[in-house]
Order: C-alpha cells, then structure tokens, then sequence
C-alpha cells in the first residue's frame, strides 16, 4: 500500500509537470505564430484515449495511455521524434523552421520557463497557506546526532549548532538547511559549556558521496506524552518523562532509545528517567514489538517551534525567495553528478517516489512537485542533444555564424543525443534497481 500512494503520487506530479513543461513550448509557439501539429498529455504508440482536432488552429489534442510524459509536437521542428518527413518540402511561413532564431529560442526555452514559474507559484503558494515553521538551531537543546565523515572533521554528537558561516542560529526546519552546513566555510557549534568552531572542507559534498552517507540528523529526545491505562508501563512512567538511559546506557536521541528496546523485545528493561529534574529508574516489560506501551511528544511539543503566517503581499517574495535558493542550491550540486562518487547516487523514477511520503499530504506533495519542477528546468536546459537546452545551443550558434546547421547535421546530433539520454535514463534507473536488492 506504500508503494501504492508513492506511485499515485509520483504519476500525478509528473503530470503536472509534464502538462506545464509542453504548455510552455505550446505557449510560445502559438504567441510566435508557430503552428503546433499536437499535444499530448502522456504518449499515446498505437492509440490514444482522447483526442481532439480543433478546426481552427488545426492543433490535435489528446491524452495518451502511456503515463511516462507527454509531447508538443511544433511543424517544421526536428524534435527527437526524428521525423524527418515534414521538412522535405518547401518551408511554410507557420513553421518552426520558418521563424527567426529569437522567437525559435523563446519556443525552445518556454517549458523551462513554465517550469520556473511554477515552482515560483507553488512556493508562493505553501508559503500563503500554510506558512513556514522556525526552529533556531540554538533551541535544538539535544543538538544533532553527526555522520562518521562529518565527525571526521571535527563534529561530535550532542553539538548544539550556534552558527552557520555569518548566519546565526539558523532555521533547522528549513530545507536549505543541511545544505548550508556542508558548503559552509565554518561552523560554531555549543559543545557542553564551549563554544567550538570548525572549519569545513570545501570538498565537504564530495566526502559524504565517497562515503555513501548524509551529513547528521537532528536529536529529539524521547519524551513521554501519555500513557495507556493497560499499559505495562501504567503507574511507573508519566507524561513529561524524559528517558535520558536504557540499562545504563545514556541516550538522548528517540532512535538511540529505540533502537535499545528493540534489542530487548520480549524482555525487560531499566529505563532512566528524567522527571522534572529528578533522575528516576524504572523497570519495564518490552513487547514482542519492541514497544513499551506510551504515546511520544511531537518535535512541537518538544521544542519551541514558531509559526510565521504571511499575506498574499510577502508570500511571493518569500515563496520567490525560497525558488531562487532552491535554484541556486541545485545548480551548485550538478558538478557532483561528473564525479564517480556522485554517479553512483543518480537515480530514476524509483528515486524520485522516495521523495514523497508513504502517507498523502498535499503540503508535502507540493513542496516535491516545486522541487521536481525545479529539477526538470534545470536538466532540461543543459547544452545536450534531444534536450531543450541542445536545442537552444544550436540556435545560439546558429545566432554567432549566421547560418543554422543543416538538416542532416542536426538530425545526427539529436540521434547521438537520443541514445546518450536513453543510456543515461537506463543507468539512472539500473542504480534504482541495484539499491532496491543490495541496499546501497
């Protein structure tokens, strides 16, 4: 059933997507006076569920039965169909072919454009209704549980982060947030009483890709919020019960704890527990699950989470704001993909449905779909062959010689291009495959 709602989620965002990218290119096209032949909401080989043909324009409308993409196919255009059968005759004045390299780059470029502009919106968006949550990093009293690789710099577990280069007690609940941490110069952090500053290496990303690992979570402790009445553990722990040791282990992180009681399933374990300031231990039968019976408190009702609310006037700057660092952030991290380390971590389709949850949430299923958004304009603008942005390049070169590449020239390359984008396709999701039955 998870899997289920990831992939209903993955298809629907994809579409909107996909819908938006080609409505960029139709857009374009129709204000440049270009004539679009089709578009297709998914791809349709064979037959097609609906389909459409209006009299006026002559465009075909119609949704496919294949839910992988979709297509705006523009006359007079060697797109990577390949369909070479159209530009045999004479040039129309309505085709793509027809049209001055200016108003051929805005068709290229307007489903990256599209795209932009919907990551802008949907930030805007989120941002309007439902705001943004804050969370100081310096109120993270139980700081953050740290990688190897990031210990191996000079990071301990517990370390409360102070400051991030010149920006002091960051958002722990922005998404931008780990980011900022490993392309930072240097980090202050509270350790214990001190104050300890470390200097980040500039191949900080590169490490952690080496290494297969993230950089560090954030703590929260396992606090009691209630407790059952048939529960074992009825009379003995109470809500507000900070357990801070399993057995005499110290723990100050809800995995540590768990994973603890885990390892006692079926059994009993002492729990050392912190209530208001006085430490108690309680002894307590583990179930063949590994729970002990109680209900935890929420990172809300742990630490002093703010909510800041925004009207229609600062939402866009904000939702803007955060699609330009997203943008930037992205961009930053594509040299990673031309490393050994970083092609290990390419992934397809597999990947991208991890990224929603396995519950539906229309916040975070927007906040995925802005970011995939994002993803889709930026590889698409990239100077390769079958992509917008090899398109793109072809006519900003043709803008410096003063003459387009010939026919046949730029049915090779689109060819080459293809078969290169398919490898790429095919090793993306060949990782995906290899992780789903190795693990890493």
């Amino acid at each position: 059933m998870d899997i289920a709602i990831r992939i209903v989620q993955l298809l629907f965002s994809l579409s909107i997507l996909v819908f938006i990218h080609e409505l960029g290119h139709y857009s374009m096209a129709r204000f440049f006076g270009a004539r679009v032949e089709k578009f297709y909401l998914f791809f349709n080989p064979w037959f097609s569920l609906f389909k459409w043909t209006s009299k006026r324009s002559g465009t075909t409308y119609g949704v496919g039965w294949l839910p992988l993409g979709g297509y705006c196919k523009i006359a007079g255009m060697i797109d990577e169909s390949l369909d070479t059968d159209a530009i045999k005759s004479e040039p129309k004045p309505d085709e793509f072919r027809s049209k001055k390299p200016f108003a051929r780059l805005m068709i290229m470029a307007g489903g990256v454009i599209f795209n932009i502009m919907l990551a802008f919106v949907i930030y805007t968006g989120i941002t309007l209704v439902w705001g943004t949550k804050v969370l100081h990093s310096d109120q993270v009293t139980s700081g953050m549980t740290f990688s190897r690789t990031a210990q191996s710099v000079g990071f301990v577990d517990g370390d409360v982060i102070l400051k991030v280069d010149d920006k002091v007690a960051p958002n722990v609940l922005d998404s931008r947030f780990m980011s900022s941490l490993i392309n930072a110069h240097e980090v202050t952090v509270r350790r214990g009483h001190e104050e300890k500053t470390i200097q980040m290496p500039q191949d900080m990303m590169h490490q952690l890709l080496k290494a297969e690992e993230g950089f560090g979570s954030l703590r929260l402790p396992f606090v009691v919020d209630s407790v059952s009445p048939t529960s074992p553990a009825h009379g003995l722990l109470a809500s507000g019960d900070r357990v801070v040791a399993v057995d005499s282990t110290a723990c100050s992180d809800i995995n540590e704890v768990v994973t603890a009681l885990q390892a006692k399933k079926g059994g009993s374990v002492t729990l050392s527990i912190d209530r208001a300031g006085e430490i108690l231990a309680q002894t307590l039968p583990v179930d063949t699950a590994g729970h002990i019976g109680i209900v935890l408190r929420g990172v809300e009702e742990i630490y002093p989470i703010e909510h800041v609310s925004y009207g229609l006037l600062s939402a866009i700057p904000a939702g803007i704001d955060r699609a330009g660092q997203t943008i930037s952030g992205y961009v930053r991290g594509l040299k990673y993909i031309f490393t050994k380390e970083g092609a290990k971590q390419m992934g397809g389709l597999g990947t991208m449905g991890k990224l929603f949850p396995t519950s539906f949430d229309w916040q975070s299923f927007w906040a995925i779909t802005a970011f995939l958004s994002i993803i889709l304009a930026v590889m698409n603008i990239l100077p390769i062959p079958a992509l917008d942005g090899g398109h793109i390049l072809f006519i900003i070169i043709e803008m410096i010689r003063r003459k387009p590449l010939s026919d046949r020239a730029m049915t090779t390359i689109q060819t080459v291009g293809l078969v290169l984008l398919l490898l790429l396709m095919l090793y993306a999701n060949g990782n995906d495959i290899y992780r789903s039955f190795f693990g890493h």
